[in-house]
């Protein structure tokens, strides 16, 4: 039996009712600055060592037309199909393995590349919706978190439901 291959890539959805993401703590002056959506699917995102941009749009592709959101009808369908907003945030903690009493990191790449992943991600995830019909005549929003800072979240789920994918 062949070894599985480690995961390059971590994504965890969550529906969500409304989010909301501090992007900018405030500073002396000036209050904070937030990034907001409505109903539709929260993406906390991971890139590991080996994960290169040849993987991104095989991501952006399944992330957003899995079947994971309730229409009106009770009938699950992707987030496009709904339509619902997409709030995208870097989470390098997805990528931590215990070691005793602590968290490691020692799979996640490397921040410089990370970025370029996560910024290619974003992109490609906006481009996918601005071209969708649907989506478009719906105002969809697409937002999305600041990548290697920390950052506020305000959530309202209507689950909990929560789905863990690799790629």
């Amino acid at each position: 039996m062949a070894a599985a291959r480690p995961a390059l890539a971590r994504a965890l959805l969550q529906q969500c009712v409304s989010a909301r993401l501090q992007v900018k703590p405030p500073e002396r002056g000036s209050e904070a600055e937030w990034v907001e959506i409505q109903r539709g699917l929260v993406i906390y995102i991971c890139f590991f060592k080996g994960a290169d941009e040849d993987l991104v749009p095989k991501m952006v592709n399944a992330l957003l037309n899995v079947k994971l959101s309730e229409n009106e009808s009770s009938e699950y369908v992707s987030v496009l199909d709904l339509p619902g907003d997409v709030l995208i945030i870097p989470q390098a903690t997805l990528g931590g393995k215990p070691k005793g009493r602590k968290m490691q990191y020692h799979a996640n790449i490397e921040k410089e590349k990370g970025l370029e992943l996560y910024s290619h991600f974003v992109t490609l995830c906006e481009k996918e919706l601005a071209t969708n019909t649907k989506c478009v005549e719906a105002g969809v929003l697409i937002k999305h978190g600041t990548y290697g800072n920390r950052q506020v979240l305000k959530l309202d789920t209507n689950g909990p439901y929560t789905h863990l994918i690799e790629f």
